[in-house]
C-alpha cells in the first residue's frame, strides 16, 4: 500500500508539472522575448559579417541588400527550403549551394537529383553513345548546367574552404566564419571581404584610380565596382567612315555608326542615292549588262566591281550525262551524246537506263524484295515506294510505363507523349510534364502565408504552407485592452491572446504614492482546490491556474534616509523608511589623530553641545596600536613610542651594512646615514681598502673601495712581443687594449726567418736525393733478377742466338733514361 501510494504521488506531481508547463507556454510572452533576443543576436551576426566590407565603404551598406536578403532567409525558421524534398534546411544538415541562383539544397537530395538526371539523359533507350559522352545535369531551380565531374560528394561551407563546418550559434548557418575571398563577378582582381556567407557576393568596395571612357578627364578615385564612368563631354573619336567624329557624350565600347547621310554611288557607278555615311559601299538592283569578250553575250551578274570575266559558255563543255566533252562556239548548245545516262537514282541503288537527256531523271520503277521498317515482314514492290507493315510495336518507352504502339517501329521508339500526372511533393498539384522515369521536378507554384491581420504576406514553395511559421507582421495590434488601462501597450500583430499588460499600475496607495509595478489585473494564480483526484488517469475538473487581479504590493518608492553614523543618505522603500546601519566603519578621527574608529556604523552622542557631526563620542573605540608614521628615507627602525600625535623623535640606533666591495661590515649611526648627502654616503659606506674587482683585461682595480663600475684605464705594465717572439717591451695595459701600440720584427728577425727557410729547403732537397738513390737501387736489383731468369731459360732450350747491337747496348741506353724519368716523377 505504501509503495502504490508513493507511485500515485509521483505520477500526480508529473501531471501537475506538465499542466503547469502547458499553461505557461500558452499564456506567457516568453516566446516574444525569445524572438526579440533572436533578432538582436541575428543583427550582431550580420554586423560582424559585414564589418570588413563596411569599413572599406565608410559604413555604406546599400550594396549589401541582396546578400542581406539571403542571410535573413538563412536565419528564419523554414525560410530555407530544399526544392527537391520540400523540407526545411536545418543548421546541422549537409547542404549544397548552386553557383547560379544560390539556392540551397540538401547534399543527399542534390546527389540523387544529379544521378537521376544523368541516368535519364544518357539512357541507352535515348542515346546510342551511353557512357561515352559527359552529359551535364541541371540545377533544379535555375537549370544551370554542371558537368558529371562537378557532382557534389562532400559538404563544404559557402566559400568552399572548410569541409564539414561545425555548427556555431554565433555564425551564419553552414558558414565557416572565415573571410569569403571568392573572386568578384565580373572579375576585377579583388576578392570578397565578407565573412563566409550565402548568396551572391556584393560589388567590389575597393577604391581604384581610373579615368573616363574617352580618356579626356583626369583620373579620379572611384569604387572598383563602378570604375567605368562618363565625363559627359563629346567623345571626339574618328568614326569608321574616316570623315566625321563621334558627337555622342563620353561612352563605353565602340562608337555608333556615323548617323550622317551623304550621296554615294553604287559599286558599278550607275546609280546615285542618299545613304548613311557608315555604309558607303552598296549594290544596285541592275544587271551589269556589259558585253563579254566573246562579243555575243552580256554579263548577267548584279552590280559588281572589277572586270566581268570570260564567257561562261567558252571552252570545253560536257553533255548532260557528263560522259562526252565538246569544243563548240559559245553560240551553240551542247548536244546529247546518245549513250546511256547511268546516273544514280534517288533510291541510291539503281541507275538511270534512259539515253543521255536534259533535265532530272525519273523515279526508280524496278521491283525489289523490300523488308519493312521493323524487320518482321518482306514484300516485292517498286523500289521508290516505302514498305510499312501493320504490326504495332510492343516495346516499353523511355518512361518504363507505356508501350510504343507505333506501326512498324524500327526499334528507336520516340519519347512518351503522355502526361505524367503523378502527385508532386507538395501534395497539392500533379506533375504537368510528359511521362518520365525517376522523381518529378519540384512544384513550381508558390503559396502565400499571411499573418493574423493579413497585411504581411510571404511566398513559400507550394507544400510548405502547412509547416512554415507565419511571417512577423510590423503592423500594430488593434485589439482593445483587457485591464483597467484605457489603452494597451503597442505591440505587433500576432496570433493567440495578447501579451500581459506591462504598463505601470498607477493606482493610489495608502501612503499617497502611485503603484509603480506592472499591471497585475490579469495575473496567473495557482488554484488550490480541495478536490482529491482518484488516480493519475483522472483529469482535473478545474484548471491549475486561474487569471485574477492581485492587490498592489507594498510601496517601494525610495525615500532618502540617513544612516546612524551619518555616513550616507540612502533611498529606502517607503514601507520600511527607518534609521539604519550602513555596515561601514565609523571612520571618526580618534584622539591620536592617526587612526579612525573601526566599529560598525553606530549612534554617536554629541558632547559639550558641539554641532560638528564628525567628532568622536563615548561610543567610539580607543586607539591601542603602535606608531605607524613614515620614517626618514633609509631608516628601517620603528618609532619607540606608541601611536601619538606630532613628529617622531630622532633615531639613535646603529646600522650594520656592507661596504661597496661587499667584503667589510661597517657600523654607522642611523641618523648620520639618513641625513648625509650623496658624497657623504659614498665616504661613510667605503671601507678605505683597495677595490677587489677585476678589470676586463684581467688586472685588479687600483682604486679605493667605491660604488658603481671600475674605470677602464688600467695602468698595469705588461710585456708586448713581436710575431717571432724574439723582441719584447713593457707597455701600459690600457694602450694595448685600445690597440694604440704594436711591436714589429726588425732586420735580424727577418734574417733568422730566411736562414730557417733555407735549412728547410736543404733538408727537403736531401730527402729527394735519398729517394732517388733508393729507387735506383731497387731498379738495379730488378734488372739483375731479370737477367738471371733469361740465362736459365737459354740453358733449358739449348739454343744459342746471336744478340743484335740493340740488345747488347740497350741497358746502357735505357738505364739513364729510366732514372731521369723516375727523378722527374719524384720531383
Amino acid at each position: 500500500e505504501i509503495s502504490s501510494q508513493k507511485k500515485f504521488d509521483e505520477i500526480k506531481k508529473a501531471n501537475q508539472a506538465a499542466a503547469k508547463k502547458l499553461v505557461e507556454e500558452q499564456f506567457s510572452s516568453s516566446s516574444e522575448d525569445d524572438d526579440e533576443d533572436a533578432e538582436v543576436k541575428q543583427g550582431k551576426i550580420l554586423a560582424k559579417t559585414f564589418t570588413i566590407y563596411t569599413s572599406q565603404t565608410d559604413g555604406d551598406a546599400s550594396e549589401l541588400e541582396r546578400t542581406r536578403q539571403y542571410m535573413n532567409e538563412a536565419f528564419q525558421s523554414g525560410a530555407m527550403t530544399c526544392l527537391i524534398c520540400i523540407a526545411s534546411v536545418k543548421r546541422n544538415q549537409a547542404v549544397w549551394s548552386c553557383c547560379g541562383c544560390f539556392c540551397i539544397f540538401h547534399l543527399v537530395c542534390i546527389q540523387k537529383w544529379a544521378k537521376d538526371s544523368l541516368f535519364l539523359v544518357s539512357s541507352p533507350l535515348t542515346d546510342d553513345d551511353f557512357g561515352k559522352k559527359d552529359h551535364p545535369w541541371p540545377c533544379p531551380k535555375c537549370r544551370f548546367e554542371y558537368k558529371r565531374s562537378e557532382t557534389p560528394s562532400r559538404y563544404y561551407c559557402y566559400c568552399g574552404k572548410v569541409e564539414n563546418p561545425t555548427v556555431d550559434p554565433w555564425l551564419v548557418p553552414h558558414s565557416c566564419g572565415q573571410i569569403c575571398e571568392r573572386e568578384f563577378k565580373p572579375s576585377c582582381g579583388h576578392k570578397c571581404l565578407l565573412l563566409c556567407h550565402p548568396g551572391p557576393c556584393p560589388p567590389c568596395p575597393k577604391m581604384v584610380t581610373t579615368t573616363c571612357h574617352c580618356k579626356k578627364a583626369k583620373s579620379v578615385p572611384r569604387r572598383c565596382s563602378a570604375k567605368e564612368w562618363s565625363c559627359h563631354l563629346p567623345c571626339g573619336r574618328t568614326l569608321l567612315c574616316g570623315q566625321h567624329t563621334c558627337e555622342n557624350s563620353c561612352h563605353a565600347g565602340d562608337c555608333q555608326p556615323c548617323p550622317r547621310v551623304s550621296k554615294q554611288r553604287c559599286i558599278c557607278g550607275r546609280q546615285t542615292a542618299e545613304r548613311l555615311c557608315a555604309s558607303p559601299q552598296w549594290q544596285c538592283d541592275q544587271v551589269c549588262g556589259k558585253r563579254l569578250p566573246c562579243g555575243h553575250h552580256t554579263c548577267e551578274q548584279i552590280c559588281h566591281a572589277g572586270p566581268c570575266g570570260d564567257c561562261p559558255r567558252s571552252g570545253k563543255r560536257s553533255c548532260p550525262c557528263e560522259k562526252s566533252k565538246f569544243t563548240l562556239p559559245c553560240t551553240e548548245d551542247v548536244p546529247t551524246c546518245g549513250d546511256t545516262c547511268d546516273k544514280v537514282l534517288e533510291c541510291g541503288i539503281h541507275k538511270c537506263s534512259q539515253r543521255c537527256h536534259r533535265g532530272p531523271c525519273e523515279i526508280c520503277r524496278q521491283e525489289v524484295e523490300k523488308q519493312c521498317r521493323c524487320g518482321k515482314h518482306t514484300k516485292r514492290m517498286p523500289c521508290h515506294k516505302p514498305y510499312l507493315c501493320e504490326t504495332k510495336c510492343t516495346k516499353i518507352r523511355d518512361c518504363q510505363k507505356h508501350q510504343c504502339r507505333r506501326k512498324c517501329c524500327s526499334g528507336n521508339c520516340p519519347p512518351c507523349d503522355q502526361v505524367c500526372g503523378r502527385t508532386l511533393g507538395c501534395r497539392n498539384h500533379k506533375c504537368p510534364s510528359g511521362c518520365h522515369r525517376g522523381s518529378c521536378n519540384p512544384c513550381p507554384e508558390t503559396v502565400d502565408v499571411k499573418c493574423n491581420c493579413g497585411k504581411t504576406v510571404i511566398k513559400v514553395p507550394c507544400g510548405r504552407e502547412r509547416t512554415i511559421k507565419p511571417p512577423k507582421c510590423k503592423q500594430l495590434c488593434s485589439r482593445p485592452p483587457t485591464c483597467h488601462h484605457s489603452t494597451q501597450e503597442k505591440h505587433y500583430c500576432h496570433f493567440g491572446r495578447c501579451p500581459p499588460c506591462r504598463q505601470s499600475c498607477q493606482k493610489t496607495l495608502m501612503c499617497g504614492h502611485l503603484c509603480p509595478v506592472s499591471c497585475h489585473d490579469e495575473a496567473l494564480v495557482k488554484q488550490t482546490g480541495l478536490h482529491q483526484s482518484a488516480g493519475p488517469w483522472e483529469q482535473p475538473s478545474e484548471p491549475a491556474f486561474i487569471q485574477t487581479a492581485l492587490p498592489c504590493p507594498p510601496c517601494e518608492i525610495p525615500i532618502p534616509v540617513e544612516c546612524l553614523g551619518q555616513h550616507e543618505v540612502s533611498p529606502l522603500p517607503c514601507h520600511s523608511a527607518n534609521p539604519y546601519s550602513c555596515k561601514r566603519f565609523c571612520g571618526r578621527l580618534l584622539d591620536c589623530q592617526n587612526h579612525t574608529c573601526m566599529k560598525e556604523c553606530h549612534h554617536v552622542t554629541k558632547l559639550n553641545g558641539s554641532a560638528d557631526g564628525k567628532k568622536v563620542g563615548p561610543e567610539c573605540s580607543q586607539c591601542e596600536e603602535e606608531c605607524t608614521k613614515p620614517r626618514p628615507s633609509g631608516c628601517p627602525h620603528r618609532c619607540v613610542l606608541s601611536c601619538h600625535p606630532g613628529d617622531c623623535p630622532s633615531c639613535l640606533q646603529m646600522l650594520k651594512i656592507k661596504c661597496h666591495c661587499k667584503l667589510s661590515i661597517l657600523y654607522i649611526e642611523c641618523l648620520k646615514l639618513t641625513c648625509a648627502d650623496l658624497k657623504e654616503k659614498e665616504l661613510l659606506i667605503s671601507c678605505k681598502n683597495q677595490c677587489p674587482k677585476e678589470l676586463p683585461c684581467g688586472h685588479r682595480c687600483k682604486e679605493i673601495c667605491h660604488s658603481g663600475s671600475c674605470p677602464l684605464n688600467c695602468s698595469q705594465k705588461v710585456k708586448l712581443r713581436c710575431l717571432c717572439k724574439r723582441l719584447k717591451k713593457e707597455i701600459q695595459c690600457s694602450k694595448i687594449q685600445e690597440g694604440q701600440v704594436s711591436l714589429e720584427c726588425d732586420a735580424l728577425c727577418k734574417e733568422m726567418k730566411r736562414k730557417a727557410s733555407e735549412i728547410k729547403e736543404a733538408e727537403a732537397k736531401a730527402a729527394v736525393e735519398e729517394e732517388k738513390r733508393r729507387q735506383q737501387a731497387e731498379l738495379e736489383a730488378f734488372e739483375n733478377r731479370l737477367k738471371g731468369r733469361r740465362k736459365n731459360k737459354r740453358r733449358k732450350d739449348e739454343v744459342e742466338v746471336e744478340q743484335s747491337s740493340w740488345q747488347k747496348y740497350k741497358n746502357l741506353i735505357m738505364l739513364p733514361v729510366f732514372g731521369v724519368a723516375v727523378v722527374m716523377v719524384a720531383w
